[in-house]
């Protein structure tokens, strides 16, 4: 863990905690995200720590956004070492609809942009011979939660495969999978979580120090905390039916 990382969706969240980390390890930073106000802030309070950080505004909806985030990764003057591909936001919405504007700019940024930027990644990581692509998805991939879940588990398997692809050439692949997390995503999305227990919840700094510890320990799948690791597990050994029936009283209490 060294050099330049490359942060998606960096400006808060999962993605700021992530950020913090890598300059406790004496990272440099690079925060991509859509808003300038909040990139300029949180550049301001890490140069004051003596933390060099980059700011690149971009929309990872657009193909302007994307593009402009692979050719920052494909820079051979300032390369990058690290990316954190973690750029995205809550969705609770319905399958069977007319509105599907919710649902499209979800896969365009959680999905395709995911994709073309961790493939921008790897093909100059790889060229280079190192480098580390942490791609967040999600437990919610384990199960049937909507269109949400449908990304993250596309998200999972598409990382599991880069790391596959990549192993050979020295490129390090996490496939960091989260939980219910506290961040402001849940309620920027107008998500109802009154329904899920205190005890369930973990902070954004715990899941992304986890996750860093895995990628340390040369690991590539990573599930944060032991009570995630059993609630993976069960979502994916347990009967059909017994998951389902848990996915609909999750679901229900989130409208």
């Amino acid at each position: 863990m060294r050099g330049r990382a490359l942060v998606t969706g960096g400006t808060s969240g999962i993605g700021l905690a992530f950020a913090r980390e890598l300059a406790k390890r004496g990272c440099e930073l690079v925060l991509l995200g859509r808003s300038l106000s909040r990139l300029e802030e949180q550049a301001r309070s890490f140069e004051e720590q003596g933390i060099t950080c980059e700011i690149l505004q971009a929309d990872l909806q657009t193909d302007e956004g994307i593009e402009k985030a692979c050719d920052r990764l494909n820079s051979e003057d300032s390369p990058i070492e690290i990316l954190v591909n973690n750029a995205g936001f809550g969705l609770h919405h319905k399958l069977a609809t007319l509105d599907h504007e919710p649902l499209t700019q979800a896969i365009d940024v959680m999905a395709t942009a995911t994709v073309r930027v961790g493939g921008a990644a790897g093909y100059a990581m790889a060229k280079r011979g190192h480098g580390v692509i942490i791609n967040t998805a999600s437990v919610s991939g384990l199960v049937p939660m909507g269109l949400y879940s449908g990304i993250k588990a596309l998200v999972r398997q598409w990382s599991r495969s880069l790391a596959i692809e990549l192993k050979p050439h020295g490129v390090q692949v996490m496939t960091f999978m989260p939980g219910w997390v506290r961040t402001e995503l849940h309620e920027r999305s107008g998500i109802s979580t009154s329904n899920l227990p205190n005890a369930i919840w973990l902070s954004a700094e715990r899941v992304a120090r986890d996750c860093l510890h895995d990628v340390e320990r040369g690991k590539t799948y990573s599930v944060p905390s032991k009570r995630f690791k059993v609630i993976a597990a069960l979502a994916e050994h347990a009967p059909r039916p017994a998951v389902e029936a848990v996915t609909s009283h999750i679901n229900k209490g989130r409208d």
